[in-house]
């Protein structure tokens, strides 16, 4: 793996992908699309969205670790290799 994930949402939840892991959990309501990241800190992102209700892209925070643990992942051994996220809707 070269420590990259990628972000993107579907069907009305955000997808988080790093290695052999597809993570899927609900997206705020009014999602469109996420735009890019900008900032990834070890499971803390930052990240400018697009929604329904607002024409211009708005700044959202996404905290990776409860969902991690919720899924009993252990966040420390996942997130520690991943230096960089980026957008894809590939």
């Amino acid at each position: 793996m070269n420590g990259e994930a990628t972000l993107s949402s579907y069907d009305g939840y955000t997808v988080f992908r790093y290695g052999d892991y597809i993570i899927r959990f609900a997206a705020p309501y009014s999602l469109e699309k996420y735009i890019s990241v900008k900032e990834w800190d070890a499971g803390y992102i930052v990240v400018m969205a697009k929604y329904r209700h607002n024409n211009k892209p708005e700044e959202e925070y996404i905290d990776l670790v409860p969902v991690l643990e919720n899924l009993y992942i252990d966040k420390d051994k996942f997130l520690q290799p991943i230096t960089k996220v980026r957008v894809s809707y590939d």
